[in-house]
């Protein structure tokens, strides 16, 4: 009994999103300090304390939205929705979550512990308020990502780090955003506004609309970054991963318009070949140009 109260409380903390978290190592990578043991271990600590936090956010939200996932397709199978975890136990671990991520926080840094109380504010009023209004559902979900960011430039001490990755971030996360609502419409279609309110602020076409937006915005932002970023290389080889990034974008697209894929963005990131591929090639290219094309 209590081995699958805990299988259930562990699957409702949502392991498979810890590698959203990954974006607190933007930092570190960018400032060309991946290798100096010091920042890693902080940047890593600090990880570890945001799947914390993060996991706490998602048990939140569940309880949040019990009512409304058990009507939905697949969510009714989520431990809360489908009973195997009681709200009691639930609220629990959250609070307690909540309270080791704050402490673990102060005593790793206090300005990190700061952009970590950001994080779990503006995720609450995301859960209670904000996911209901349209588009800035999704802003406050681009706005988890650029505190994901944040929370990595504090631990470590900054020296090439471009505010263009804060651009880049938020354009992505909209991105991502608008695709994960279109391919929610289309799954729920007439039905949609009984599982989420805020679908009934959107269309396929509206949503369309600010795909193509977001998308041909992070081309831009990102080539811009490429070549005049001041933290990267002089000899402008950044601009040599922008193919990644335009084929990562268009493989996307292809996923939201022809596949209506997109409703579970981490989960095509762990099963879609192209992307997984892209991603790396992406990663491994700009590791190498960083230190070791200058």
């Amino acid at each position: 009994m209590i081995f699958a109260m805990i299988l259930a409380l562990l699957r409702t903390m949502r392991p498979r999103q810890w590698p959203k978290n990954g974006f607190i190592f933007a930092a570190l990578v960018f400032d060309r300090q991946l290798i100096d043991p010091g920042p890693f271990l902080a940047t890593l600590a600090g990880f570890g304390l945001l799947c914390l936090t993060s996991s706490a956010v998602y048990v939140v939200n569940d309880l949040a939205d019990l009512d409304s996932d058990r009507k939905h397709p697949t969510k009714k199978n989520r431990p809360l929705a489908s009973g195997a975890l009681s709200s009691t136990a639930a609220r629990t671990a959250a609070v307690i979550f909540i309270v080791a991520s704050l402490a673990g926080s102060l005593a790793l840094n206090r300005n990190f512990a700061l952009v970590i109380v950001g994080y779990l504010t503006l995720n609450l009023l995301y859960s209670f308020w904000l996911k209901h209004v349209p588009i800035i559902d999704v802003f406050s979900i681009a706005g988890g990502f650029v505190l994901r960011v944040a929370a990595g430039v504090t631990l470590i001490t900054v020296e090439r780090f471009s505010p263009w990755l804060y651009v880049c971030t938020t354009l992505l996360a909209l991105f991502i955003g608008f695709g994960k609502r279109r391919a929610e419409l289309t799954l729920l279609q007439s039905d949609a506004n009984s599982h989420r309110r805020v679908l009934d602020g959107y269309t396929i076409s509206y949503l369309d609309q600010l795909i193509m937006i977001v998308s041909s915005t992070t081309v831009i932002a990102y080539s811009l970054y490429s070549f005049s970023a001041v933290n990267l290389p002089e000899n402008h080889l950044m601009m040599l991963t922008i193919p990644f990034v335009i084929y990562g974008i268009f493989h996307y697209l292809h996923l939201i318009h022809v596949d209506n894929e997109g409703g579970a963005p981490e989960d095509l990131l762990l099963r879609d070949r192209p992307l997984m591929v892209t991603l790396l090639l992406w990663g491994l290219s700009s590791v190498v140009i960083l230190y070791l094309g200058s």
